[in-house]
């Protein structure tokens, strides 16, 4: 009998112990969340000038404060919901200025802007972008005649572009920027190539699923056609950080 009572006991007492640690652990876990997003490249490098608060309770992640535009307000959600531990985010985050109204000329700049941003294979701070009547006008300096023409399929492919003048000048030789080396977080690259994926015309209905392991991503999906799935693996595999990219996406077959 008395053993029988020190058991029940000391099972309640485990029980307890159990209960006051629970709030603990995840504390630590929530923490280590919210350090995680502002060490990743993502946080660093883009939103670096932004005011964005991080708070997680359970692995929920509420985002709060102030942005300088919508893309950066996806951008710091998308590398939320990459990083281990995060089931959920919600993203309450404001914008600083009003967005430029869709399919206007602004709203046209900005998206070719972002969406050479993450591509390696072309030069988004060295590339001036004009837009009047949906036309793109693009200029300062390429390294190559294929950077330059690379330059001028990307902007073709943003959701409103009429036609692309591309009046880049091709620079003497240069030295090739250490890009394939460096090292960029799972969540970074993941954030990229997502929203690469949504920017692009060709790519932006296909909702991928983006999965991303030590650098090499894995896409998974459906696409209407081979070319479609081709044309994802091809802008995936140009995002910065990126080692290898695996097509796991299906193909809908007609009818």
């Amino acid at each position: 009998m008395k053993f029988a009572y020190s058991r029940s006991a000391m099972m309640v007492t485990i029980a307890a112990l159990l209960l006051c640690s629970a709030p603990l652990y995840a504390s630590k876990a929530d923490s280590r969340i919210e350090s995680s997003a502002r060490q990743t490249y993502i946080f660093k490098t883009f939103l670096r000038d932004d005011h964005i608060k991080i708070a997680s309770k359970d692995g929920n992640v509420t985002l709060t404060g102030i942005v300088a535009d919508n893309f950066n307000k996806a951008l710091a959600a998308e590398t939320l919901a990459g990083i281990s531990g995060v089931n959920s985010v919600d993203n309450k985050l404001t914008i600083k200025t009003p967005p430029p109204s869709a399919n206007s000329d602004t709203w046209i700049r900005d998206k070719v802007r972002w969406t050479l941003l993450f591509h390696r294979s072309v030069s988004a701070n060295k590339t001036g972008v004009d837009v009047r009547n949906g036309i793109v006008t693009l200029q300062g300096e390429a390294t190559s005649s294929a950077q330059k023409n690379l330059t001028t399929e990307y902007a073709m492919d943003v959701e409103g572009v009429k036609d692309v003048r591309n009046e880049m000048t091709v620079a003497g030789t240069a030295k090739k920027a250490r890009t394939t080396g460096q090292k960029i977080d799972d969540a970074s690259i993941t954030a990229q190539v997502k929203m690469t994926l949504l920017y692009h015309r060709s790519t932006s209905a296909l909702h991928t699923r983006v999965e991303t392991k030590r650098g090499v991503v894995s896409l998974y999906g459906r696409a209407k056609t081979a070319a479609e799935k081709d044309l994802a693996q091809k802008f995936a595999g140009d995002v910065v950080g990126v080692k290898e990219v695996k097509n796991r996406m299906d193909i809908n077959s007609p009818g």
